[in-house]
């Protein structure tokens, strides 16, 4: 998927089914796939379990709407955020949505607003049911965000000369964000091998950039970070089963990444 910076996006957050920590980092994530038009928040404002929230939305110019829970052990702004984001879409002021939220309820909204052509983008935690990752076209995982911010604080605190075995200083926080790195397996592998064989040329080589975004249509949850690498091209790198040439352009230090499975590569 290409990202285009500039399309307009509406920000509607599930306050019930994300935590509060990082969110910061959460609309520095957002601002690389557009310019946030509405921010909203949903939930009982009334109860505890939401106050972390409160502390964060002026500071993020987040609103808040209110919708009391009518039962016991029923999450009733799911319904507020559905109907709010079935408002924006017919208002016609957003070229897509960025869901918050780690909770299977959004799947057939994600599914109605791509209907309807909008781009939609989703943000939760890995406990996040399948279905409402598929629905999204791009799905990224919070604890993923928390990673880059932990990497971000231990810098800072290794440039003030922060005591690193203080109790909660932020290596603490980086060790805890980096055990929930996944592993590369198999099936990550053969999804990568498969993308490239679908856009090789006769040689077997393929355009890093069109894999990036073909790997995103077939796995919408698919992020280098979610392995400890911050590009396509490290991840890649790192495996022995690819290979990566760079080819120089009519443009000064501006390359063409391209990849190919090993295999295809014997004999030429």
């Amino acid at each position: 998927m290409n990202i285009q910076t500039d399309i307009r996006l509406a920000v509607l957050i599930d306050a019930d089914n994300v935590p509060y920590s990082n969110v910061k980092g959460m609309m520095e994530e957002i601002a690389k796939y557009g310019t946030p038009t509405f921010k909203r928040i949903y939930a009982d404002w009334t109860k505890p379990t939401v106050g972390g929230w409160k502390k964060v939305l002026l500071e993020n110019a987040i609103t808040p709407i209110q919708q009391y829970s009518y039962t016991s052990g029923k999450n009733s702004s799911d319904s507020a955020l559905i109907i709010d984001a079935m408002d924006i879409l017919y208002s016609g002021k957003v070229d897509g949505f960025c869901i918050i939220s780690s909770d299977s309820d959004f799947t057939r909204l994600a599914t109605r607003l791509r209907e309807a052509g909008m781009k939609v983008f989703g943000i939760g935690q890995k406990k996040t049911p399948n279905p409402f990752i598929v629905a999204c076209d791009k799905f990224i995982y919070i604890e993923v965000i928390a990673t880059a911010a932990a990497d971000s604080e231990t810098t800072d605190s290794t440039d003030s000369a922060e005591v690193p075995d203080a109790p909660g200083t932020p290596v603490k926080v980086k060790a805890a964000a980096k055990a929930s790195i996944d592993k590369i397996n198999k099936s990550t592998i053969h999804l990568i091998s498969a993308s490239i064989d679908d856009l090789a040329d006769e040689n077997g080589w393929a355009f890093l950039g069109e894999v990036g975004g073909l790997l995103m249509k077939k796995q919408p949850n698919f992020d280098p970070r979610n392995f400890g690498f911050q590009k396509l091209t490290s991840l890649i790198n790192s495996l022995p089963q690819f290979e990566i040439d760079k080819r120089e352009t009519e443009k000064k230090n501006i390359k063409l990444v391209y990849v190919r499975n090993k295999e295809q590569g014997v004999g030429n």
